[in-house]
């Protein structure tokens, strides 16, 4: 297994992945798969492009194949600058249950800890998805609220789990 920082060049093997992820868990994003069908691969390979505050890992396994990504975004403003963002976490089904999920998360930390000045990072979770809340929980992230209804699809509301890790 090989987990790395994804770039422009990876962006034909993302957006399979990331178009699978929406159609597999689609209540799990603020995205649909009807909306990311549309991007060309020039949006995406825009999407991937890394920079110090921005960076999407991706988890390949033994043949190269592209099973698992997580995304890292930094806050921008001033009074904001302090916090990252987990977003678009997502691991093959055939993949769960073999700490592959921990690891890309663990990775994502060591790289997010070389941004000067990040203090916590933030993410959310469906809140009746207890694996990766199980998962988060491992690593040390905390609830520190519900958001209800944070999600709406197909005429079903979901409520988020709002979970920070103090860094």
């Amino acid at each position: 297994m090989t987990i790395r920082i994804l770039n422009e060049s990876d962006a034909q093997l993302y957006q399979e992945l990331r178009l699978s992820a929406l159609k597999i868990n689609p209540e799990a994003f603020g995205s649909t798969y009807e909306r990311e069908a549309k991007f060309t691969l020039e949006a995406v390979a825009e999407r991937l492009k890394p920079n110090d505050n921005k960076f999407v890992l991706g988890a390949f396994e033994d043949r190269n194949l592209l099973v698992g990504i997580v995304t890292f975004v930094r806050e921008s403003s001033l009074k904001t600058a302090h916090k990252g963002n987990v977003f678009g976490m997502f691991v093959k089904p055939e993949m769960r249950g073999q700490g592959l999920g921990k690891l890309l998360l663990l990775e994502l930390l060591k790289k997010a800890k070389d941004c000067i000045g990040l203090e916590q990072i933030n993410l959310t979770v469906i809140s009746n998805n207890e694996p990766a809340k199980n998962l988060y929980r491992s690593i040390g992230f905390q609830n520190y609220g519900v958001e209800k209804n944070a999600l709406k699809d197909n005429g079903k509301y979901f409520d988020e789990d709002l979970m920070v890790l103090k860094i």
